[in-house]
């Protein structure tokens, strides 16, 4: 490993916290009928590389991270597709809009599950995976997303350039 654990975890953090706020700003886009280029393009790279530096860590088995990271880098896979090499046309546009919603989605899944993971407040009131605080909030994420995709599809329809 080029660097220690601490400072590759620090560079894994921030590619994802930025990989999320371009997300958000991307999907704010597709929303309003925006297309913002520069955004997209930073969600893209950062959201690749915190799934492939994901799978830097020290691990012996498969844990569910690497199953999300993966599925996560098969629809970013396609979102590039659609958006680069089938340059949104016909039902490619609506694609790209779902498979970018869904990567974020993916994203703030992994957060929160890492949050109730490493943060002391957070195990305390959900201390395993099954416990009602984590499996609501991440039902209420999943809502939340199904509900930003759709405005997303519908939003990115209209686009004004």
């Amino acid at each position: 490993m080029i660097f220690d654990l601490l400072t590759f975890t620090l560079i894994h953090v921030i590619l994802s916290i930025v990989g999320i706020i371009a997300g958000l700003v991307m999907v704010g886009g597709f929303i309003s009928g925006t297309r913002l280029n520069g955004w997209t393009g930073i969600y893209f790279l950062t959201t690749i590389l915190t799934n492939v530096t994901g799978f830097g860590f020290p691990f012996a088995n498969i844990l569910p991270s690497h199953v999300v990271g993966g599925l996560s880098l098969v629809v970013l896979a396609i979102a590039l597709v659609a958006r680069y090499w089938k340059h949104l046309n016909g039902s490619w546009r609506t694609v790209f809009v779902a498979t970018a919603v869904t990567a974020l989605y993916f994203n703030v899944f992994v957060l929160f599950a890492q949050l109730f993971a490493k943060v002391p407040a957070m195990i305390a009131i959900a201390p395993t995976q099954a416990a009602p605080a984590f499996v609501i909030t991440h039902l209420f994420v999943l809502v939340l997303f199904v509900i930003l995709g759709r405005a997303s599809v519908k939003g990115f329809r209209s686009e004004r350039r």
